[in-house]
């Protein structure tokens, strides 16, 4: 049988309690959105590569570039896989806090258990961002 309805005072309490990783949420999704463009950026660049003909001596050379952009796009790929998971940790928290607020269960640990994991999701995208940053520009950005 269910319990008796939220009132309005809970359902208030996890509203409160729900806009941080509402906040959180939302920056997690603009920084894919910066991921994704970069990436697209990354795959623009290797079709462009992928195009010179190797009798084109004066642009063939840029070509080594692209064992580079594939080291770059494998760390965004993981950019964006870990910010993925860490949103959807970030809603489950959410999740959760509406479905122990309408059955009045105890919830705090779970809740703070998931929300230490969908920030560690974020910062080991934030450490593959990085890692792809240090080796974005390089010589052969400035040709073709």
């Amino acid at each position: 049988m269910l319990p008796d309805t939220p009132s309005v005072t809970q359902i208030a309490h996890v509203i409160s309690q729900a806009a941080a990783p509402a906040f959180l949420l939302g920056a997690l999704a603009a920084f894919i959105a910066v991921l994704m463009a970069r990436l697209n950026r990354i795959i623009d660049r290797s079709i462009y590569l992928n195009q010179i003909t190797d009798q084109d001596q004066s642009r063939a050379r840029l070509k080594q570039d692209l064992p580079r952009l594939v080291r770059r796009a494998a760390m965004i790929n993981r950019a964006i896989f870990w910010s993925i998971m860490g949103s959807i940790f970030i809603s489950v928290v959410i999740v959760v806090g509406f479905v122990s607020a309408f059955f009045q269960v105890q919830h705090e640990r779970g809740v703070a258990i998931l929300f230490v994991v969908a920030v560690g999701a974020f910062m080991v995208s934030l450490v593959d961002f990085a890692r792809e940053v240090r080796i974005a520009l390089t010589e052969y950005d400035h040709y073709g």
